[in-house]
């Protein structure tokens, strides 16, 4: 008789983002951590869509239908919808018909309490995994990005996700001196919202504000010459309205939330023993996540630790990738 297995899988539970690494076929899924809700009826939420179809529908729904992003700082703001969520993806990941439920590890920030990994946990069970294992967002991500954790050798990584960023001393296989920060991808497009509106007197939406990041987001010596236009509503007549913003304005935008991280980063390595320091000194600091892409991050941060900075290749993976190297070790019983 022929058993059809379940893989394991490894997945990133970002706050922006989830992606699903499955054992042996690498990186299946990458999708919004976004669900539209229709709530026409009182008591029975019923879901609509998931991920990327959800996501075309921020901003633009009727008011029966809520597009919902139930992962807020890299933790799980509405439980019910964050389990039939991770359903949805697991379901998508491993295929509905499957005879053995499949072992999940999920990553979660470095300081989460254990009230919010409890929630994770158990919505993952709820979803239909047989086993979970929790992995702390820096290490799964220092292992993605190829660094040799397990000797007792000092790395630093910066994950900048779309809730938190966290930033982490790792030796031995484990983290030294750690901290996580609410200042991430979230921040950075909230920043930008508010300093449209201020500025130019103009609202635009979150998809808006990401699309400027994105194409011309720039935090270090950024060219004014570098322009997008994006369209917007007119806070004085309340029409629609085109407006020219450039990547100085940026740069003015988003000077607070990139001078939070730098100053955490600093402290991180205030707090790191001596002998750490001097290797990261000359290893340099490893930045991973969406936000490590913010143009002139990785150069601001240098500037302000004196400590070389690097971008791991494919950063937005590497957390993914971390997780899926794991799975041999965590479910070998």
């Amino acid at each position: 008789m022929l058993f059809r297995m379940s893989a394991d899988i490894g997945i990133d539970l970002g706050t922006a983002t989830v992606l699903v690494f499955s054992k042996n076929k690498g990186i299946v899924l990458k999708e919004p951590s976004v669900v539209a809700i229709d709530k026409s009826e009182k008591g029975n939420d019923r879901v609509l869509k998931v991920g990327e179809e959800a996501r075309q529908m921020i901003g633009r729904t009727p008011g029966n239908i809520v597009a919902i992003r139930p992962l807020r700082d890299g933790v799980i703001s509405d439980y019910d919808i964050t389990e039939k969520m991770l359903k949805y993806f697991i379901n998508k990941a491993c295929g509905k018909r499957r005879w053995i439920a499949p072992k999940v590890a999920i990553c979660i920030p470095c300081e989460a309490t254990a009230v919010e990994r409890k929630a994770v946990e158990d919505a993952a069970k709820n979803a239909g995994a047989k086993r979970v294992e929790l992995i702390e967002e820096p290490i799964a991500a220092a292992i993605g990005a190829g660094l040799d954790i397990t000797k007792a050798s000092g790395n630093m990584i910066i994950d900048i996700g779309g809730g938190t960023t966290d930033i982490a001393v790792i030796s031995l296989g484990g983290m030294v001196v750690r901290q996580s920060i609410k200042v991430a991808g979230d921040e950075f497009d909230e920043t930008i919202i508010k300093y449209i509106r201020k500025k130019h007197k103009v609202m635009i939406g979150e998809r808006t504000a990401e699309e400027l990041k994105i194409k011309i987001g720039c935090v270090f010596n950024a060219d004014p010459e570098k322009t997008l236009e994006v369209r917007g509503r007119d806070l004085l007549n309340g029409l629609p309205t085109n407006i020219v913003v450039n990547a100085a304005e940026m740069q003015e935008a988003l000077k607070e939330a990139v001078y939070t991280i730098a100053e955490s980063t600093h402290s991180v390595l205030e707090k790191t023993p001596p002998e750490l320091a001097s290797d990261i000194a000359e290893k340099g600091i490893v930045m991973t996540g969406g936000g490590a892409l913010l143009e002139g991050l990785d150069k601001l941060i240098e500037q302000y630790t004196n400590v070389p900075v690097y971008v791991a290749e494919d950063s937005i993976s590497c957390v993914a990738y971390g997780t899926g190297k794991v799975l041999d070790y965590i479910f070998e019983d």
